[in-house]
């Protein structure tokens, strides 16, 4: 198993099995090399189950999608994203009382979206390929950062302000979303 740690000031320990089969434990600096590997140890269903899920996934995608994304089909999705997300930025910060900077459209490997400190906001072209709710979640997400610049408690009461099943969206961006990234970017 191919596991990656991360060590931060986080109080505890996180598990995340990614689309590459490999996992990354996002621990606190003071878990010892033997807690993480209880943790694993313990967990190790968990992540089993979790690997078998993504195996399916990738399968399925894969049997779904023959169409390879090339250079130009990229930039058809960048192009089709400069004329719909710039519409939806608009219409939830109208919404949510909230100003942003500029727009820009990119083919990320593992972002759909971020805000900067000046209100720049970056949004995935893969956006594109996605149901209308998860590109709604993301710029919500983004223009939410315009208020809270973090992902604190009182960041996630703004967005569930303006999507009250905002947790579907994440899931299926962890779900189906890292599938459709892993197909387009091979991450």
């Amino acid at each position: 198993m191919d596991v990656k740690i991360i060590r931060s000031n986080r109080k505890t320990v996180a598990i995340q099995v990614n689309s590459d089969l490999s996992i990354t434990i996002r621990a606190p600096h003071f878990a010892s090399e033997k807690d993480i590997e209880e943790i694993l140890m313990k967990k190790e269903a968990w992540i089993s189950k979790h690997i078998e899920e993504i195996k399916t996934r990738k399968k399925r995608f894969e049997s779904e999608s023959t169409d390879k994304f090339t250079p130009e089909k990229i930039k058809l999705l960048a192009d089709k994203a400069l004329e719909v997300i710039p519409m939806r930025v608009e219409y939830f910060a109208n919404i949510m009382g909230v100003t942003y900077g500029n727009i820009t459209i990119r083919n990320q490997k593992t972002r759909w979206g971020s805000c900067s400190s000046k209100g720049n906001l970056n949004f995935n072209c893969l956006l594109m390929l996605a149901p209308s709710e998860i590109l709604d979640y993301v710029v919500v997400h983004e223009l939410c950062h315009r208020k809270q610049m973090n992902h604190s408690k009182a960041f996630w009461l703004e967005v569930e302000k303006v999507l009250p099943d905002y947790k579907e969206s994440i899931e299926w961006l962890k779900e189906e979303g890292c599938q459709l990234m892993y197909l387009v970017t091979g991450r």
